[in-house]
């Protein structure tokens, strides 16, 4: 099966969405950040962002029955304090919407009830989209990298994603020549399944198929890992490219950005180990995931496991993430392994 009518539909509603957080992230002030039980910030972005993608989606695959795994609840907007910031999103909404020649206005019910579609809890049968609104909010709101993360689900595997990375260089981020070209931001990374990735600008030009790195030598390697420090621990991370012999200094950035780096080759690895205790979402990494494997990566749990999407929201994993190209994993999952083990064994003291 192509998905070409799903990925043109998923192509235009990430862009929108795209064009959307730009705006949002232009003109609303740091004091529009409100607070979830888990302590991340979420903008009206968040809100706007997927209100659009549930809308467009519908939209545009009318024949279809509609089901979406999504990050937000139209909760804490209904409530009588949040009317104008319900009535920000909603205006910010039908602004982009008719810049891209869309007719209709939509309400503020309107609003809350596509917010309120990605109530889905996904699973292994059917079809679901899943969608992370804004991932990387805190990059969002110190103006680096987010992405607006969407992927279908087609009998609990990934067969499409598509990632709207508005701040990310189209040139490489490896690369430390300041040219005109590098400051030119703003990608959109598509894949589906068995036709491999493509990259262009926000703006639909510059269309190629990406890549990942084909370096043999790890110690050639750069790895990205999280900007924040609450979704990897660096120290691990520090002692597995030490054993791979790595030379550079780790790239931290937010986001699934680091997903569509990787796909066209800026770095070779990435990892991540989150803390003890912290559940992996399904929207946090199946857009990545497949833009990345298409590329012709090879993503893993820390066990050498691939990912598993069929679960419902969340993914269940040994440890940690770990991707690289189809060269350097056998090496990587072992220095992976071989750290993990080390950081569990209990220090020896000196013997009697």
């Amino acid at each position: 099966m192509s998905y070409e009518k799903e990925l043109a539909a998923a192509k235009k509603a990430v862009t929108i969405a795209s064009r959307f957080c730009q705006k949002v992230q232009k003109v609303l002030l740091q004091s529009d950040v409100q607070s979830k039980s888990d302590k991340s910030p979420v903008t009206v972005a968040d809100y706007g962002s997927q209100a659009l993608v549930s809308y467009i989606l519908e939209k545009e695959l009318p024949s279809e029955s509609f089901s979406l795994v999504a990050e937000e609840d139209s909760g804490d907007l209904r409530n009588d304090g949040s009317q104008e910031v319900l009535q920000r999103i909603r205006e910010l909404m039908n602004d982009t919407l008719v810049s891209d020649g869309e007719n209709k206005v939509l309400s503020a019910e309107d609003v809350l009830t596509a917010i309120d579609s990605g109530k889905s809890e996904g699973g292994p049968l059917g079809r679901h989209w899943v969608l992370d609104p804004i991932d990387g909010t805190k990059g969002f709101v110190r103006g680096d990298q987010y992405a607006i993360a969407l992927a279908l689900l087609d009998e609990g595997k990934v067969v499409l994603g598509v990632l709207g990375c508005p701040n990310l260089p189209l040139a490489s981020i490896a690369n430390t020549d300041q040219s005109s070209s590098q400051n030119q931001v703003g990608c959109l990374f598509y894949a589906t399944i068995g036709s491999g990735t493509y990259m262009q600008s926000l703006d639909g030009s510059s269309h190629k198929k990406v890549h990942v790195s084909a370096i043999e030598n790890p110690a050639e390697a750069s790895f990205f890992e999280s900007f924040e420090a609450a979704h990897t621990t660096f120290s691990l991370s520090g002692s597995i490219a030490t054993k791979l012999g790595v030379k550079a200094p780790p790239v931290r950035i937010d986001s699934q950005a680091k997903y569509g780096a990787l796909s066209r080759g800026d770095g070779a690895i990435y990892l991540r180990f989150p803390h003890k205790g912290y559940r992996e979402k399904i929207w946090d990494h199946a857009a990545g995931c497949i833009v990345v494997t298409e590329a012709g990566a090879v993503v893993s749990d820390a066990a050498g496991k691939p990912l598993d999407f069929s679960k419902g929201k969340f993914l269940d994993l040994d440890t940690g993430i770990i991707v690289t190209n189809q060269k350097l994993m056998s090496l990587l999952l072992k220095a992976v392994q071989d750290s993990l083990r080390e950081a569990s064994s209990p220090p020896t003291g000196p013997s009697l």
